[in-house]
């Protein structure tokens, strides 16, 4: 059997009991370490499981799923996801290989900043498509993620941004030349997300959103460091909120009072938050047609 065992956000004790039961029986322990991590070390988890546990990377995921799957037909596996086993299409992709292989399959669900985010105190279903923001380069500037933006803002919802993370990734260099010599890890940062849609906004220019719109960056949420602020994208761009993992989220229009009264309390500026929520609430967005 295949278990795939969602570890929550913040530290090892936010495994469930049942996915720590099937933890400590499994033959294999793999804990897929490049699509998210938890605030805590891969030797701190070991200690708290009482096991060892393989940290599995792009490479061994993507392109060596079969090394994962090996005996799993007649041995129980364990895959460890960082958030809920299917937060990232990667572990679906994992699924569908051990079908193939005839591989019977559980799933053991946790707490996903998809869920989690409505610690900011914007309601759930006031949100539209989770977008995700990468790192720009000079030569690179993906902006697919600002028509999704657009679409939801055109429905007055909020859009859930995930920030980029690189996670033993080699530079352009060493992959040419075929040297397994890895970059520092890096994670995106709320400031650096709100710069970069600023700059995409500036671009683009089909009103989307702009430097006086709401918006709140999220720090380790679900942990007991967790941190928020809200203020505007210029605000935002400034505002350091501390060590990985960030999320933000721009805020639609169609809110409610009880969203404000709830994220004003994280406010960088109160004044300048009223002003801009009564402004941004004034009327749907209006942005140019696509």
């Amino acid at each position: 059997m295949l278990y795939l065992i969602g570890l929550g956000l913040a530290d090892e004790t936010d495994i469930t009991v049942k996915g720590l039961e099937l933890v400590k029986r499994a033959e294999r322990v793999y804990l897929e370490a490049y699509t998210s991590i938890l605030l805590v070390d891969h030797e701190k988890l070991e200690t708290y499981y009482g096991r060892p546990v393989i940290l599995a990377d792009r490479e061994l995921v993507e392109s060596s799923s079969d090394t994962i799957l090996a005996g799993a037909d007649t041995q129980d596996v364990a895959f460890l996801v960082v958030g809920d086993p299917f937060g990232a299409t990667t572990h679906t992709d994992l699924v569908l290989r051990a079908r193939e292989l005839g591989i019977a399959i559980q799933s053991v669900p946790n707490a996903s900043i998809l869920s989690a985010i409505g610690a900011t105190g914007l309601q759930l279903y006031n949100f539209g498509q989770t977008v995700s923001m990468v790192f720009f380069t000079d030569t690179w500037k993906p902006s697919s993620f600002y028509d999704r933006v657009k679409e939801n803002r055109q429905l007055g919802l909020h859009t859930l941004i995930l920030l980029d993370i690189k996670v033993k990734e080699q530079s352009l260099e060493n992959l040419a030349r075929g040297r397994k010599v890895y970059e520092p890890a890096r994670y995106m940062t709320a400031a650096q997300c709100a710069n970069q849609m600023l700059e995409v906004e500036e671009e683009r220019r089909e009103g989307v959103y702009g430097e006086d719109s709401l918006a709140v960056g999220a720090a380790r949420v679900g942990s007991v460091h967790q941190r928020l602020a809200c203020g505007t994208l210029k605000q935002l761009a400034a505002v350091d909120l501390g060590p990985p993992l960030h999320s933000l989220v721009l805020l639609g229009t169609r809110t409610h009072d009880l969203e404000k009264e709830f994220i004003r309390a994280f406010a960088i500026d109160v004044e300048s938050f009223d002003v801009a929520w009564d402004k941004g609430r004034q009327a749907p967005a209006q942005v140019a047609p696509t």
